[in-house]
């Protein structure tokens, strides 16, 4: 696993060891990297199931102002500090670290996000609770964008949100969300 663009271009993270953790696809990611690429220097990123942190550290790569990771395992922490430490990338500036549950997250982070990346475990539909709380708290910019990555398309509807574009790269899917006022 690498980071595909930007300042740290062509390293390499650590990453998880057997098949527990399903990292986002190279090509999935550049995908995605390539969608957002004039939507991310300067703005604030949230990582909710951050695991290793590839996500918001291609956003950090590609000069987002501030990301904040989020996961619920302590491997995935370490793993991402180990990570933001190789990259030499500050925890506290540029970088917030929460070791949370998804929901106490969201109930704990303050201010709004431009970009939200919501890339659970396949196995738990955890997007459609995420995305939900994410309204309540108008958690999201006016012109902000969730991108949920999962296994299947989406099917059905967020109360405040839209989906606008949704992509599949292999196996996996990405939807894409913006605010509906």
């Amino acid at each position: 696993m690498r980071i595909i663009g930007g300042k740290f271009r062509s390293r390499v993270l650590a990453e998880f060891t057997g098949n527990a953790v399903r990292p986002t696809s190279d090509r999935a990611k550049e995908s995605l990297f390539n969608i957002l690429a004039l939507k991310i220097r300067g703005k604030r990123v949230l990582d909710l199931f951050s695991g290793s942190g590839a996500l918001g550290l291609e956003s950090l790569s590609r000069d987002a102002s501030e990301v904040v990771f989020n996961d619920f395992s302590k491997e995935s922490i370490s793993i991402l500090k180990r990570n933001l430490s190789a990259l030499k990338i500050e925890i506290g500036k540029e970088a917030k670290i929460y070791n949370y549950d998804y929901l106490t997250c969201l109930n704990a982070v303050q201010g709004e996000f431009d970009i939200i990346f919501i890339d659970p475990p396949y196995k738990y539909d955890y997007g459609v609770p995420a995305m939900t709380k994410i309204v309540e708290r108008r958690l999201l910019s006016d012109d902000g964008i969730i991108v949920y990555e999962r296994d299947k398309p989406f099917d059905g509807e967020v109360s405040g949100l839209d989906k606008y574009d949704e992509r599949k790269y292999g196996k996996t899917y990405l939807t894409f969300f913006r605010r509906i006022d």
